[in-house]
């Protein structure tokens, strides 16, 4: 499986070392905003191609695959781009960042045929595959999930500290990790409301954002979300059952007690964004949906949609 990665970033480069852990892959091409530092990346992990344009790996009959780590109000055009292409494609999240747009690129999946798959890594990460697995084993049922995602981002950095060329977004992509994972988790959402506070005088973005959630099983949610942080960073997920309390931190579970769970059994690896790139291989090697395809993913995206019209009001 030869494939190209554009993004060469901070979450790009968590993906290059989870893929050189995969049998019988090999990384071909490097895109990157600056030809300099695509050059370097590619350097780094063996690929034979640097660019600073995606048409370019596109472009390559070497290139089986793409995984796209660009900024966020790319992700569609771009998604749409490799499969007209004839690429398989890994769209990191959010697949989109409105409604229209994640429509368009699941329009073009089925038009194609080809693998799209969304980086939702929650569906992942062997600490959420546990409570998953437990609740499609009719074992205990999702009551309620209160979810904190802080960061600490009063300008534009990304997950190294570095200068970011856009802008992050809180509900289109921070939230929906959770709005997905819930989902998954409990059932299609049935009811979401959502508040923001002050738009930053310079980003443009909310700084902070609270989510309602309710599911078709009646399990609710509560999300809170800030990028004016300034101390445990991160995303920590507390599930509520009927049977068990769990808190989950990414790859992570302890128990209601913060007793830890052994979930080293639970996949292969315990690197959620590992995982997350095993399944896209295997999915294209065995022609089937993956877990977080565009079309699995897609509902999270219309109530992302529907919040974005009620802060708009």
């Amino acid at each position: 499986m030869r494939i190209a990665l554009a993004g060469a970033g901070a979450f790009g480069e968590k993906h290059l070392d989870g893929l050189k852990k995969i049998d019988g892959v090999e990384i071909i091409s490097i895109i990157s905003r600056t030809g300099e530092q695509a050059a370097a990346v590619a350097a780094k992990y063996g690929a034979k191609h640097s660019s600073e344009n995606l048409e370019d790996a596109l472009a390559r009959g070497d290139v089986d695959a793409v995984i796209l780590c660009t900024p966020t109000q790319m992700h569609a055009s771009q998604a749409i781009a490799c499969m007209n292409a004839g690429k398989h494609v890994q769209v990191e999240i959010p697949l989109a960042d409105s409604w229209a747009d994640a429509e368009a690129v699941v329009a073009k999946q089925k038009e194609t045929g080809l693998t799209c798959m969304v980086g939702h890594t929650r569906r992942f990460n062997p600490s959420h595959q546990y409570v998953h697995n437990r609740i499609v084993a009719g074992e205990l049922n999702l009551q309620q999930m209160d979810v904190q995602t802080y960061f600490f981002r009063r300008k534009n950095i990304n997950a190294k500290g570095e200068a970011r060329s856009w802008t992050d977004h809180l509900l289109w992509h921070h939230a929906a990790h959770t709005v997905d994972l819930f989902a998954y988790q409990a059932g299609k959402i049935v009811q979401a409301n959502a508040i923001q506070g002050p738009i930053h005088p310079e980003l443009g973005i909310a700084m902070d954002m609270s989510i309602q959630l309710k599911s078709e099983s009646g399990a609710i949610c509560t999300l809170s979300l800030s990028f004016n942080n300034d101390g445990p960073l991160g995303t920590f997920f507390r599930y509520i059952c009927d049977t068990a309390t769990y808190i989950a931190r990414y790859d992570d579970l302890v128990n209601g007690k913060e007793e830890p769970i052994d979930v080293f059994h639970v996949d292969v690896s315990l690197n959620g964004i590992e995982l997350q790139d095993r399944e896209f291989i295997a999915a294209i090697r065995e022609g089937r949906e993956p877990n977080s395809s565009v079309g699995k993913v897609l509902d999270c995206y219309r109530v992302l949609g529907d919040l974005e019209k009620q802060l708009a009001t």
